[in-house]
Parts: structure tokens; C-alpha cells; sequence
């Protein structure tokens, strides 16, 4: 045999046992080669795990599964029908997202929440399930950027009517005939605040959905103030710790079914394990919202008396506009704010000296970030030339307030 024929050879040649063969004599003492018994594959799909003892766990679990085995009985069907089971299969909910949606329910004040997997997932439910064609909306020409896309182009796709008006004077844009009025307050970047109040009284028929991502419910409880609906990037403040992106709409139960009715066929689902991690940072929210409503105030009043700051935009300082307002409408004044200096370039410089600040968009997370809104936030959408180019935005962390504020006085020092 040569050496390409040994090499070639099956294992019976080659005196080499294949490990799903084994070798078996007879009676004349000759060998044999017998195929060995294979796993099982239903076996290896359906695992005995003997029940042993031990408690319930603390935190509940992830529950990493797409499907759920039903019961063969009628209540099946009942599983399959009902709004948001969390039993049945994940795109329509979780265990993990029922324990979510309670604590984010309780926040609001609401009757029932729906979580979502984006802040924008959230907004596009909320609209997309109370509007029709020939549905007149009236909403803010501030907006968080994707809102604004939806708003005015996706919606008149759909034959639906809106019309964008300054955020200050939306009260004086509505009336009886208004189907929807879709606001934000404190607004991206400016935070500039809508008196939601006086909206609600001057459109008492339509239907007022309020974006709460920047105030929280910690801050501000729009409920409490007349909104129908409330929708919040739940990857900023609620989580807290910038490893999730998730949306959530809150409310009255019959809005939130209708939403949820919405979401179940667009299909933004929230995961489990992002569900998972958010009811963990609920769990620290209130602590983490006093301390960045305490450092927001703090940066704001020093970024106020640096002389290269031409504005600060804050609403806990007096010299807001609409600090009377905030003090109305607010319980606290949050970790947002933007400031102003003298020309683009100055802002750039800024940007390029921080150390501690982080140039990243989102926020409310640990860390401090710092973003040039008219570059960064606003590429998308047509709506960059709307922002002034001088103008940073800083989501203030949980670092002490003196480091931060050190960080941003030496970026603005440097020449």
C-alpha cells in the first residue's frame, strides 16, 4: 500500500477506530466494525432536569425564549387573544416586560404602560395608532429630530394633517378641531418648555400625547396635567446606564391596548434582556435623578458665570425665560442643559478639549456627555440649519459636580 493509499484508507485499514464505530469480534476470533449507538436528538431537545430544592429567586430572571408551550386546554386561545401576554410569545410580551411595564406604570401615574424597543418605537405607536387619514394634528416645530421626520413627512403620507407651530404658543394653535396635539417639554436642545397646562385647556377634545424623555417622571408628571398619553426614551433616564435602548408609552388602558394593537404588527419589540436591565436601573432611579438634578444645576449656574458663555439654556436659572413655568410644571430641574458661546468654532474648540466630558449623543446615563447638536443630532431629517452651530448640549452624570465642572472650564479656557 503506498503512503497516499494509507493515508486514504477508511480506518479499518489505517487500524483506526472512527469515533462513532467500535470494534467487535466473533467466534473465529476476526474483527468487525459495528456503528455505535447515536445521540438522540429528541433527547438533546427535550432534557430531563430534576426538580431539586431551593427558593425563588430575588430578582426575576431573564427569560430568554421566544415561544411559550401552552396549555391544551381552552385557555390556550384565551392566552393567544388576550392584549400583551407574557406568556405566549416575546413580540407580543414578556415576564421581563410585564415587570417593566408595572414599574414604569407606577412612575407615571398611569393605568397601564406598553415597553417598546426605541424611544422612537414608542412615539410612532402613540401617533400611528389615534390618527387616520384626514386626522388634523397640531404639534411643536421643536422636536427631538426623528419625531420631526415622522411628523412632517411620514404623517401626510398617511393623508393625515399637521401643522408644526412655535412650541411657546402651541396653546394659542389648538382648538375644538384638533384630533391630536403632540408635544415635548423640556425640547431638544434648546429646552424650551411647552405649558401643557394651558394646552390641555385650549384643545380639550383632542387627544395631547407628551414626549417626557428629557423631565422624567421624576420631574415633571404630565398625567397629573392633562396628557392622554405619555412616551419616553427609556434608553436615557429610566435605565440610566447607557447599555439599552428601549421606548415606552404610558397611559389610559384602552389607549395603551390600542398601541400595543399598533406595535404587535409594526413588530419594535423590547427583548427580555433589555427589559431585564431596565427594571434593574428603575430600581436606582430616584437616586440617580437627585443627584443629576443637584450636578445639572451646579454646571449650569458655573457655565453661567464663565465669560466665553454667551447663554446658558436651563430652566432651573432664573434668567430662563420660562423659569416661572418650570417652577410651576416641574418638580426639579434634571441633568439637561445647552449653552452657548461665541461662534461655531469656539463650540468646536470646546468640543475637541473636553477630557471628562464624552463626545457622545444620547444621555442620561452615569457619565457626562457633551454633543455638538447642529453636527451630530440633527444630520438626519433636513433640520440641522434650524440649531444654532455656537451651541453645545451637556448631559450632566453622576461624576462629582466639581470635576465636571472643571472639565468644561478648562475646554473653555483653551485657545
Amino acid at each position: 500500500m503506498s503512503v497516499i493509499d494509507h493515508l486514504v484508507a477508511g480506518p479499518e485499514v489505517r487500524g483506526v477506530v472512527a469515533d462513532d464505530q467500535r470494534l467487535t469480534g466473533d467466534d473465529t476470533g476476526a474483527m468487525a466494525i459495528e456503528e455505535a449507538p447515536r445521540p438522540s436528538m429528541t433527547r438533546l431537545l427535550h432534557p430531563h432536569v430534576e426538580q431539586r430544592p431551593g427558593g425563588v429567586p430575588v430578582t426575576t430572571p431573564v427569560y430568554q425564549t421566544s415561544t411559550y408551550e401552552l396549555p391544551r386546554t381552552p385557555e390556550a386561545a384565551h392566552i393567544a387573544s388576550a392584549v400583551a401576554p407574557s406568556g405566549y410569545y416575546t413580540r407580543y410580551g414578556s415576564p421581563n416586560n410585564a415587570e417593566a411595564e408595572a414599574m414604569l406604570a407606577g412612575l407615571d401615574g398611569a393605568e397601564r404602560a406598553l415597553l417598546l424597543g426605541s424611544g422612537m418605537a414608542a412615539v410612532s405607536a402613540a401617533l400611528l395608532s389615534n390618527v387616520r387619514a384626514g386626522a388634523r394634528v397640531v404639534a411643536q416645530t421643536n422636536h427631538y429630530t426623528a419625531a420631526l421626520t415622522l411628523l412632517r413627512d411620514v404623517l401626510p403620507s398617511f393623508g393625515v394633517d399637521v401643522a408644526l407651530v412655535p412650541q411657546e404658543s402651541l396653546q394659542d394653535a389648538v382648538d375644538d378641531s384638533v384630533d391630536v396635539v403632540y408635544a415635548e417639554t423640556p425640547v431638544n436642545p434648546a429646552m424650551v418648555l411647552t405649558d401643557l397646562a394651558a394646552v390641555r385647556s385650549a384643545a380639550p377634545r383632542a387627544l395631547l400625547v407628551v414626549d417626557n424623555t428629557f423631565a422624567t417622571p421624576y420631574n415633571t408628571r404630565p398625567l397629573d396635567l392633562g396628557a392622554d398619553l405619555v412616551v419616553q426614551s427609556a434608553t436615557k433616564y429610566l435605565n440610566g446606564h447607557s447599555d439599552v435602548t428601549a421606548g415606552v408609552v404610558t397611559g389610559r388602558a384602552e389607549l395603551i391596548d390600542r398601541a400595543w394593537e399598533t406595535a404587535r404588527v409594526l413588530g419594535p419589540t423590547c427583548h427580555p434582556f433589555e427589559a431585564w436591565l431596565l427594571a434593574r436601573g428603575l430600581r436606582t432611579f430616584p437616586l440617580r435623578m437627585a443627584r443629576h438634578n443637584a450636578s445639572g444645576h451646579a454646571v449650569a449656574e458655573a457655565l453661567a458665570a464663565h465669560p466665553r458663555v454667551a447663554a446658558v439654556h436651563y430652566p432651573g436659572l432664573p434668567t430662563h425665560p420660562q423659569h416661572d413655568l418650570a417652577r410651576r410644571q416641574m418638580s426639579g430641574f434634571g441633568g439637561m442643559l445647552a449653552f452657548t458661546v461665541e461662534s461655531p468654532e469656539a463650540a468646536l474648540s470646546v468640543l475637541q478639549h473636553t477630557t471628562l466630558a464624552r463626545n457622545a449623543v444620547s444621555l442620561g446615563g452615569t457619565e457626562t456627555l457633551i454633543t455638538h447638536p447642529a453636527s451630530l443630532i440633527f444630520a438626519h431629517g433636513g433640520t440641522a440649519d434650524t440649531v444654532d452651530a455656537a451651541l453645545l448640549r451637556v448631559s450632566v452624570g453622576l461624576e462629582e459636580p466639581e470635576d465636571i465642572i472643571a472639565d468644561l472650564t478648562q475646554a473653555l479656557d483653551h485657545r
